[in-house]
Order: C-alpha cells, then structure tokens, then sequence
C-alpha cells in the first residue's frame, strides 16, 4: 500500500488562466478514482506546516512578503508567479503534507507516499519566490527528516523538466543531503541552471548531481541517464531515504517542458527508484508533485507513478 496526500484545499491557490492550475489536481483526481487506485491507498493526514518551520529553510523576509500579498487579495509575486487570497494558507498545507509523509515513512506506516499537493516548490530558493513555486516542498520535508529523525543521508532526486534550482541552491555547501536532477538544458531553457559542473562546494562538493539534457533527446537515453546517475549518487551516500520532485512535464505533450517522454516511461524511472530505494533506504520513498501541464498527460502520467509505486 502507498499513503496518499491529497486534499481539496489544494485547489485553492487560485491562478486564473496560469498553466499551474487547480485543474491540475482535478484531472489527477478523477482519473485515480475512476481506475480504483486511490481506493488502494492509505489516506495520508496531515497539519500544515507554520510559518516559523517554514523560516527554518526560507528567510522571513520571503515568508512575510507572500503573507501579505494574500492578506491584501493576491497579485504577481513574480511575472510567473501568483499569489491569490488563498495561497500563503494552501502553500504551508502542501509542504505540511510532505513533511507529514516523510514523518509516515520513516515511522514505518508505509514505504511508499505520494504527495498530490500545489503549489510546486523546487524551484524557490531560500530568499526567492519564483517558477510557479511558493516554498520548497522538497527541502521542508528532507529538513525534517533530518530534524526529526536525525537522518543524515538523504537523496533528492529531480525529475521534472526544469531543473530544481531552489532545491540545489537549499543543499549546495550540505554533505547530508545528495541532490540530483534531470533535466532539459540549454538555449535558455528556464531556470538556465544545471550544468553538468555545478556539482556543490564545500562540504557539500560532490553531492549535487545534474544531468542536463538537450532537446530531442531519445526516451531510452533519458532512461538510461537517470539510471547511471541515480545509481552513482545513491552508491555514493547510501540514503536513509529517497525524495522526489516529481514532475511529469517532460512528457511529450506537456506544452511547457517536453523532452518527449511517454506516460509509461514514468512508470519506467519509478522502477529504478524503488529499485535503488529497495538497495539502499529499506525502500522508503517520498514522492512530492511538481510540474506537468497537459491536463490529460500529467494524469495518465501521475496513474503510472503511482501504479508502481502500489506494486512495491
């Protein structure tokens, strides 16, 4: 069984004619309950997080800027990113609910959790809201992890079309936390971060991943890159625990991302992730939204994920 996070609340970040939108979650929805997959889950429960656990990773400043945009009615944080009455409530629920699956998994309630939330997260930075993102997701839940559990190996893999800069720039200098993404790079392809060289500093050098790829890259070495590479960063730290920004916009009919992937080659890199996470982390895998904007494609996509996830 996988613990499922879901939530109608989520549909309030309201954002108009924006692709990241409610009707995201909507389609989602629908298309798990009609193939029996949501009656299969565990149903995940949750409180959001405040927004003094949120300060632990983004600065106040930010945290303060957004309270009141959606205490004043809403407006463009940024010329891609929108703020509604409702957000700063919504933002801290969705990165309460991947926190609260992390805390499930490692409690040993599940192996497996699947976090349908919005806003996405990985690209916001600790002092920048941007890229249709609020707070990081991602980086709240492997913070807690850490926090809670004492954990003190931890992989985040990336594999949304665009490359997770706030999740890279939240771990740059940590050695605790081993960050790798994938994703389409190059002719000022959004964020413009993620070359093969940014590989961390410090203490941290050498635990940033990313795996740039160009468009018309062919699906069978997309899957064979991630693979030689989630497999290198997982042999080196050995996690406790796998994280994943799952974005399904490198699917061929996403009208943002695109790298040409099908449906099924989800269900494909869930495999090698739970494979890894089989190896290495008794199996524990936490699995957060992203992006993904062809309505039809991120919910046959997202029924994959979770379909191999349930086999686990």
């Amino acid at each position: 069984m996988t613990i499922l996070f879901t939530d109608p609340l989520f549909q309030h970040h309201e954002t108009g004619r924006h692709p990241e939108r409610p009707a995201r979650l909507a389609a989602i929805q629908s298309r798990l309950e009609n193939a029996g997959l949501v009656a299969q889950c565990a149903k995940g429960a949750f409180t959001p997080l405040t927004a003094q656990a949120v300060c632990e990773i983004h600065t106040a400043e930010v945290v303060k800027i957004i309270h009141e945009l959606a205490a004043s009615g809403g407006g463009w944080l940024e010329a891609d990113t929108f703020v509604s009455e409702k957000s700063f409530q919504v933002a801290l629920a969705a990165a309460g609910a991947c926190v609260a699956a992390v805390d499930q998994v490692l409690r040993g309630n599940d192996r497996a959790a699947l976090c349908l939330v919005r806003p996405p997260g990985h690209h916001a930075t600790p002092g920048r809201s941007m890229g249709f993102c609020l707070f990081n997701n991602i980086a709240l839940a492997a913070h807690h992890a850490r926090k809670a559990f004492g954990l003190d190996r931890i992989l985040i893999v990336d594999w949304d079309v665009h490359h997770g800069n706030g999740t890279q720039d939240i771990f740059w200098t940590d050695p605790t936390v081993s960050f790798l993404s994938i994703h389409r790079f190059g002719q000022g392809f959004y964020p413009g971060s993620g070359a093969d060289d940014e590989t961390g500093s410090g203490a941290g050098l050498g635990f940033t991943t990313n795996i740039p790829l160009r468009f018309g890259t062919s699906r069978a070495d997309f899957r064979g890159a991630f693979r030689n590479a989630v497999e290198g960063a997982a042999d080196k730290i050995k996690p406790d625990l796998i994280l994943l920004s799952a974005g399904f916009d490198a699917h061929v009919r996403d009208p943002i991302g695109s790298l040409g992937l099908e449906s099924e080659d989800f269900a494909e890199l869930t495999k090698t992730l739970l494979a890894i996470a089989a190896t290495h982390a008794r199996g524990r895998l936490v699995s957060c939204l992203e992006g993904g904007y062809n309505l039809e494609a991120l919910a046959e996509s997202v029924q994959a994920h979770l379909e191999e996830l349930l086999r686990h």
